[in-house]
């Protein structure tokens, strides 16, 4: 809607790369999650997917039960942001800053502080459905630390300091998503808008449903 509204062809060009990059990396993303819902958890829920990974610690993270959608989903992730080597809509050389070129003062800051919600939304949904969400990566610690609270009393204060416990951990967790993609914005080259296309459409889309029809096979398999 900028770069159609910004009534400029590099704007323009900018707006229709950036709908045909978020259109071919959303569908990836969708599979991913579908992998995860219909076999690990059974459930939409994030309290149930975060459920299903805090037995064992991260040991029993999603990351190991689903390898291939775990990079597929990190890759799209990456795409959906505008991240490089993705960030074909804001390719300076090429088409000036794309949709966003006739902005400025407020209106361009408002685009880059919407680029890195998405980045951090982003990566909450990676720490979610891939790493365990709030709950600890050391195996049984949330079991020692309650065991410990009830026998010395003090269960009350860690009903307290389990929310900001849970939410520290959610967080260090995301901070580790967000440093790849700032560590790749540092090392990778930019891909070009055909490649780009091609890696969406004939790769991560086959491989995101060749996972899924795989993980559904497995459940139809485990409830006969």
């Amino acid at each position: 809607m900028s770069g159609y509204g910004s009534n400029n062809k590099y704007s323009f060009l900018g707006g229709l790369r950036a709908a045909a990059q978020s259109i071919s990396y959303e569908i990836p993303l969708a599979l991913c999650v579908l992998s995860i819902s219909l076999h690990l958890s059974g459930s939409l829920s994030t309290v149930d997917i975060v459920e299903i990974q805090s037995k064992y610690g991260f040991l029993s993270w999603n990351i190991w039960r689903q390898p291939i959608g775990f990079i597929v989903f990190l890759i799209s992730s990456l795409a959906e942001c505008e991240r490089l080597p993705f960030d074909l809509p804001e390719a300076e050389e090429e088409l000036v800053a794309g949709y966003q070129t006739g902005y400025s003062g407020i209106k361009f800051a408002l685009f880059y502080v919407g680029s890195y919600l998405n980045l951090l939304i982003s990566s909450l949904f990676v720490t979610i459905l891939y790493l365990g969400g709030w709950k600890s990566s050391i195996p049984f610690v949330e079991n020692f630390i309650q065991n410990i609270s009830i026998n010395y009393g003090i269960n009350e204060s860690f009903d307290v300091l389990k929310p900001v416990l849970d939410i520290f951990t959610t967080l260090s967790k995301s901070y580790l998503f967000l440093f790849i993609s700032i560590l790749t914005r540092r090392t990778l080259p930019r891909v070009r808008i055909d490649q780009l296309l091609d890696l969406g459409w004939k790769f991560l889309l086959p491989i995101a449903l060749g996972n899924l029809l795989l993980t559904a096979s497995f459940q139809i398999l485990s409830i006969n």
